[in-house]
């Protein structure tokens, strides 16, 4: 095998994953980061509000892994990957 089949089968696998959440009833609303992560960051000054553009990066997210804007993998995706 080579680097690239190694990649490859570890995108199939996040894939499938994300396809048996989505059939439990994963969505786009489960998809979020830690509370602390979306309310406080350190800095010099101490604690302040942090309010990451969460709904954009997960976009931007879903778009670079071929998903839909619910975060779906596509048909396409899956065909891709001979899913």
């Amino acid at each position: 095998m080579t680097i690239d089949d190694f990649i490859k089968t570890g995108e199939r696998i996040f894939n499938l994953k994300r396809l048996y959440n989505v059939r439990l009833g994963i969505s786009r609303k489960d998809d979020t980061l830690p509370f602390r992560s979306l309310t406080f960051k350190r800095t010099g000054k101490g604690l302040t509000p942090n309010l990451p553009p969460l709904g954009q990066m997960l976009s931007e997210y879903y778009e670079y892994r071929g998903w839909s804007e619910d975060g779906i993998p596509t048909p396409e995706k899956l065909k891709e990957l001979r899913l």
